[in-house]
């Protein structure tokens, strides 16, 4: 079966992103959890240990406090409080730390560093999976044993305000509840006013034990503006107040005779310097944990807070209010809080920490017995039993507390090694279908590279055997065998599988095409071995010979791809592409230069063209005459630059000067906005722009990047989309002064006046009406009218509506960004790929780097927490899911979603040359996705076992995932643009 280039490409992306979406089923792992599906009873605790006979306690001592205030302000950094500005920011809290009757931690949050999924581990005491970063946006109910149900079937009356997460993962646990959404950040007012009008009544009520306050507001003016904002430190004020308010209102209500009150401020994650949340660094996973009661000792000066892990509160919390601790918690109790307690209730609560770890270290771990945690709580146990049997007896002596304490010792060693194992196991993967996704990424991949030669041939096609693999022999044998193996996986395989649960007659179809697949290639590789047999001559004609710039795009494509295996590479990737970009541009440099001088003297001293058929330096198009601004303007494929009339030595200087331009404004962009982990937190350009001090320049040059943008957009157009490109630039302008971001010359305030949500409406219809215009040219060109012209006008208003979308997206000190990205390709498409020749494949290749780099140009990296989800609400006064996913994606690969489509624009204003240009364009983006994917793939499957890769190749395998699935879109519409109507077909 024969297909084109561009078919047979879509097709392997597809299948490829099915093995990839596969490969992550069955790779992020069911976090660690007890096998026993009943949640923990205060009738299933051990006895308290005791040597010899006799009778023994198995109650939790009494609890520690009679009521729970629990204050979670999201993204609280630790340096809002204990840092030097935590006097200015939150004084009367810095007052608790250092004088009040308090305790002060640093606790330590586990990637992903998202409010989920720290939900879950301040309840459970659990670590929750990496894939809790997608079920995030849409938080399912928690059936996990947690803190939260222990307390609700122990009678406590529990109420909350805040993040609506918990109203989701909780939904019947709570006596009384109000939830906000937690997505719609440009709202950083309400959100607080809604959880803090609810205090004074609440406060004053006796009906409650628990009460739990999560607020949000600083969490979303870190998203909007970062931590250094201005509006930091008034929101920190007004938590300060709220703090104060409750405090004093416990403090009031404490009486002689009861027990004391507990108030709990804490952050659920930190927050980046850009503001964001969601990896590894420091200011994301260093949160402050303070534990404010009369029960805890008066301070007498400030102390360097003590370090704890996120996951200790809840077994801390659950022990003090005398409830069991979860099942799957792998935390362990924070000492200061039960200082005050008996040394036999102490040893008694270490006894029941231990005890559970252990228990959840036994359904876990095979070889449980050779951990050096459990070794040690059997001989704290052992020594403990020993104390109590001489406590019993009535010994008072001074001899029984140093033993008590040394015992004590040996409870908090074991509970550290026991916690640290149990945290060190991510979780069971599921095998099954990390193996078939694996084998068909590696299956895409070997049909790619065997269907080369025909797919890069004049005639872009590739000839597929599969009817005749149908029919054979070893295809139904494989079927048997690929059946039979499923049986035998499913019939023995402990543990949940996904394919397992599948039915049979999907089953059946996996199989049959599995089957296909590999008979198919199969018969690829032979036909191409006696191929290469029969002719080897073939393989060294001077179509396959690479040039010095092919050298390079391979070599460079094939390095970097090598360069994931290192954690510090995928740490500062974008390091990679701007060092490939710079030697991209001086190899151009150098083949211009070879291309003008070389031959240019040659042909001078040979009197003219030689017979070799040496062509004369950058040919303007399809003639050899200067391009005047008449024949510009009718010719849509044109460059804006190609309006000036210019002559042969005007084009020439012009072509010798694109690199090195490039090259400039690519060293600007890299200091626009630092990116990657090590340097991330070094000021930038961004930063010195977004300062309110430099307002006005930032307005200025935003002003200036809008109107390049249209002059370099506009050429394309039709007068109707001319005039919506411009009226949509001028709104998206608005829409930055109505956000504050930038000022109008008679505006002589810098407060917003709006959240510019009409002023984004207004773009979105100019964004619409412009897209809608360049589809109608497209099916006109596809359907009626085989015109060229009328195509190519439809795919760059396409284009343009593209552009200017994005441009409303992109933070206001992103659009020079845009802007440079747009003068780039404009220079390379006219001095460049036009005149020097490059093929399809070079260009495409080309396109796909500088896509990489225009990625990190933005400010991405490999860390979920540089994507900027506020985005996600341009234009939407509440949360709707759909358009925030899609507008949030958009904004994010906006570097290479961009040059990409530039490549089907320019690609298909260029098949007069060459009909197969789409074709081999579409057939060489996928073989660029594929091989990455499948190395990445196949390390990740060998170091799944590694703590590390939760933090640097987990966040890597999604973007993966994500530019695989922009690369399987663009290939449609790739295959889609290919399909040329039959009369404009040879």
């Amino acid at each position: 079966m024969r297909v084109s280039s561009s078919v047979f490409a879509s097709f392997c992306l597809i299948l490829e992103l099915f093995g990839l979406a596969l490969f992550l089923r069955g790779f992020f792992p069911v976090p660690v959890k007890s096998s026993f599906s009943s949640k923990s009873k205060l009738s299933d605790l051990p006895a308290e240990p005791l040597a010899g006979s006799g009778p023994n306690s198995s109650k939790v001592p009494p609890p520690l406090f009679k009521r729970v205030v629990i204050v979670l302000i999201d993204a609280l950094r630790e340096d809002f409080i204990f840092g030097p500005s935590g006097k200015n920011y939150m004084p009367y809290t810095r007052h608790l730390v250092e004088r009040g009757s308090t305790h002060s931690f640093v606790a330590k949050a586990r990637p992903p560093t998202v409010t989920m999924p720290r939900i879950k581990a301040l309840t459970t005491g659990s670590i929750p999976g990496f894939i809790d970063v997608v079920m995030n946006l849409n938080s399912p109910m928690l059936h996990e044993d947690n803190l939260l149900w222990q307390a609700k079937t122990a009678g406590k009356r529990i109420i909350f305000y805040g993040d609506d997460t918990w109203v989701r993962l909780f939904p019947k646990i709570f006596m009384e509840y109000d939830g906000t959404t937690s997505f719609f950040v440009s709202d950083y007012t309400e959100v607080d006013n809604n959880v803090t009008r609810h205090l004074d009544s609440t406060l004053k009520r006796d009906d409650w034990d628990v009460l739990i306050l999560h607020y949000l507001g600083l969490d979303h003016i870190g998203h909007i503006s970062g931590p250094h904002s201005s509006l930091i430190g008034p929101k920190l004020l007004e938590m300060d107040d709220v703090l104060k308010k409750i405090h004093a209102a416990l403090i009031s209500k404490e009486s002689e005779g009861t027990l004391p009150n507990l108030l709990v401020l804490c952050g659920d994650h930190g927050m980046s310097e850009t503001g964001s949340h969601g990896g590894s660094s420091e200011p994301e996973i260093n949160t402050p944990l303070v534990l404010i009661s009369p029960a805890f000792k008066r301070k007498v000066g400030m102390e360097k807070p003590g370090v704890v892990e996120q996951v200790d509160l809840a077994p801390t919390l659950s022990l003090s209010l005398g409830l069991p601790i979860s099942q799957n918690s792998v935390g362990r109790l924070i000492p200061g809080v039960f200082e005050e307690s008996s040394l036999r209730d102490q040893l008694r609560f270490l006894h029941l920490n231990g005890y559970q770890l252990s228990c959840l270290l036994k359904d876990s771990t095979l070889t449980y017995q050779q951990e050096e945690g459990y070794e040690l709580f059997r001989v704290a146990e052992k020594a403990h039993g020993n104390w109590m049997k001489l406590y019993l007896e009535g010994n008072t002596s001074e001899v029984l507390t140093n033993m008590g304490r040394k015992v004590l010792r040996q409870y908090m060693e074991a509970l550290r090694a026991m916690s640290s194992a149990l945290s060190k196991q991510l979780g069971k993967y599921d095998m099954y279908s990390m193996v078939v996704g694996t084998i068909l990424l590696v299956e895409m991949l070997l049909l790619l590279l065997l269907a080369m030669p025909e797919a890069l041939s004049r005639a872009a096609e590739v000839d597929v055997p599969v009817g005749s693999a149908l029919v054979s022999l070893p295809f139904y044998l494989l079927c048997l065998l690929f059946a039979a193996l499923h049986v035998v996986v499913c019939t023995s395989a402990g543990g949940s599988c996904y394919f397992c649960a599948l039915p049979w007659a999907l089953v059946f179809v996996a199989v049959a095409c599995s089957s296909a697949l590999l008979c198919a290639l199969v018969a690829m590789a032979a036909r191409r071995l006696a191929q290469g047999t029969r002719s080897p001559s073939k393989s060294s004609s001077p179509g396959w010979e690479l040039s010095e710039l092919d050298v390079l795009l391979l070599m460079g494509t094939v390095g970097h791809t090598l360069s994931l295996g290192a954690s510090s590479f995928v740490e500062e990737e974008h390091q990679s592409w701007y060092f490939l970009l710079n030697t991209l541009c001086l190899a151009v440099f150098q083949d211009v230069c070879r291309k003008y001088f070389r031959e240019r003297r040659r042909a001078s001293q040979g009197g003219g063209s030689d017979s070799e058929g040496d062509e004369p330096l950058l040919p303007s198009g399809k003639d050899h005459r200067p391009l005047t601004s008449a024949a510009a303007a009718d010719d849509p494929d044109s460059s804006p630059l190609a309006n000036l009339g210019m002559s042969k030595g005007s084009e020439k200087w012009l072509a010798l000067a694109t690199p090195p331009l490039t090259l400039a404004c690519c060293r600007m962009l890299r200091s626009l906005n630092q990116t990657g982990i090590q340097w991330a937190h070094l000021p930038d350009l961004s930063h010195w722009l977004n300062n309110g001090e430099h307002k006005l320049i930032l307005s200025v040059l935003s002003a200036v990047s809008l109107m390049l943008i249209f002059a370099l957009v506009q050429r394309r157009c039709s007068a109707v989309s001319k005039i919506a490109l411009a009226l949509g630039l001028l709104g998206v302008y608005s829409y930055r002064a109505a956000a504050g971001s930038v000022l109008f010359p008679w505006q002589h305030s810098s407060r917003a006046a709006s959240k510019g949500t009409m002023e984004a409406r207004f773009v979105y219809v100019f964004v619409l009406g412009i897209l809608f215009t360049g589809a109608k040219d497209l099916l006109r060109s596809q359907l009626v009218s085989a015109e060229a012209r009328l195509r190519s006008r439809g795919l760059w208003e396409v284009y343009s509506g593209m552009v200017l979308l994005v441009a409303l997206l992109l933070r206001a000190h992103n659009l020079p960004t845009l802007a440079c990205c747009l003068l780039v390709q404009s220079l390379m498409a006219q001095f460049i790929w036009k005149r020097l020749h490059y093929d399809a494949a070079q260009t495409t290749i080309m396109h796909y780097w500088f896509g990489q780099a225009f990625f990190y140009f933005q400010g991405n990296s490999n860390n979920i927490a540089t994507v900027d989800i506020s985005v996600g609400f341009v234009g939407l006064e509440s949360y709707v899911e759909a358009p925030a996913i899609f507008l949030t994606a958009l904004s994010t690969y906006a570097g290479p979603l961009l040059w990409a489509c530039h490549l089907v624009c320019y690609l298909s204003s260029e098949r007069d040359r060459s009909s197969a240009a789409l074709g081999h364009g579409c057939y060489c983006f996928a073989l660029l996705r594929s091989v990455p994917a499948v190395f990445y793939v196949l390390l990740v499957t060998a170091l799944r076992y590694h703590l590390f890769i939760w933090s640097v190749f987990s966040p890597k395998l999604l973007y993966e995932a994500m530019h695989t699935l922009v690369t399987a879109v663009i290939c449609v519409f790739f295959t889609f643009m290919d399909q040329s109507p039959p009369s404009s077909r040879p």
